[in-house]
């Protein structure tokens, strides 16, 4: 099996990825507030000033507005500008993650907790612990008891799973495939922002339901397709800059696979996440028509995220830059060359 990867094999200079689009059949819906909310949230991301022209650029060619929208589809504008204000930040969060070890990771993770554990009387001096302490102070004022701890406890958890990815990073550790599914569902960000489906409908759902298996699998299997679609998506980008934790990698060392097979895998598994995703749905259980009716909005919201994520990983300028509609058509990524 290793031969493929002996020296004499040329390096590659494109992947082909697969075709997720034709996979997910879920329709696409967009909030009617997008364009607003976008518009603000940035402004909301810039005020303080500390972000270059580069960087003002690259959030304006994210489109992490255009994702909200989709993902949040009927929130109101308050709820609705919450969630896009999130995600901006937690774009910044991992655009400055990337480039910590782990103590760096720790530090921020300090000055982000202790707002959202301490909302009255928490003094933050930190830009990040000021912009946390504001969508919080924001958050707070609809979201259910329920919604606001689990976004509190996964948010903690999201903390320490990239801390851990900083001290792998710094060893030149790659984690094995089982290892790396558990740690990547909780550094991609994503269960906060399932929480976020709570607070942006007005649910307000109780513990047992939400850990319950069937509500927990499709969590996950959502989780997973965001996921493991970005770090296809992503992959150009990151081995550019030497970044190892990507499934692509990871699946290349531990099956001995070319980079195409590779992605071929990752592919697959991802078409298995939507798969599994529809299957727990059509086997959702019943509660009472109250509780129903708050669980199909929050099974929607999971659904609307995989198809916007997927949706909006091609308008975004983040994986692809302007070339985005053409991979989509052609699926064909050429790869960059690795900075010195």
């Amino acid at each position: 099996m290793s031969s493929s990867l002996s020296v004499s094999s040329p390096a590659p200079t494109k992947i082909v990825i697969p075709d997720l689009v034709s996979h997910c059949t879920i329709p696409v819906r967009c909030n009617r507030h997008n364009k607003q909310a976008s518009v603000e949230s940035k402004r909301w991301l810039f005020r303080g000033g500390d972000l270059s022209q580069k960087k003002r650029d690259a959030f304006h060619g994210l489109k992490a507005g255009y994702l909200t929208s989709m993902c949040y589809p009927l929130a109101g504008y308050p709820q609705l500008r919450v969630c896009c204000d999130f995600m901006n930040y937690l774009f910044h969060l991992d655009n400055i993650s990337d480039e910590m070890d782990d103590r760096g990771t720790l530090g921020t993770a300090m000055k982000v907790m202790d707002p959202l554990y301490h909302p009255e009387s928490s003094r933050p001096t930190s830009r990040v612990g000021k912009m946390t302490k504001d969508y919080w102070r924001r958050l707070i004022q609809t979201a259910s008891p329920g919604a606001q701890q689990r976004f509190i406890e996964t948010f903690d958890m999201f903390f320490q799973a990239i801390t851990e990815q900083a001290r792998d990073r710094a060893n030149g550790i790659i984690p094995d495939l089982e290892s790396y599914i558990a740690i990547r569902r909780d550094t991609s960000g994503c269960k906060p922002c399932w929480a976020l489906i709570e607070y942006a409908n007005n649910l307000d759902l109780p513990w047992e339901v939400m850990d319950h298996p069937i509500i927990r699998g499709l969590g996950e299997a959502a989780n997973d397709l965001v996921t493991w679609s970005n770090d296809i998506f992503s992959f150009n980008v990151e081995q550019s800059k030497g970044d190892t934790h990507n499934m692509i990698i990871v699946v290349q060392k531990q099956q001995g696979l070319d980079l195409q097979s590779a992605v071929d895998f990752v592919g697959d598994l991802c078409k298995h996440s939507i798969d599994r995703f529809h299957f727990l749905r059509e086997n959702l259980p019943s509660w009472d028509p109250e509780t129903d009716r708050q669980v199909a909005i929050y099974v929607d919201g999971l659904a609307d995220w995989i198809t916007g994520s997927l949706k909006w990983s091609f308008e975004s300028e983040r994986y692809f830059g302007k070339q985005g509609l053409e991979v989509k058509r052609t699926r064909v990524v050429t790869l960059l060359p690795r900075r010195a």
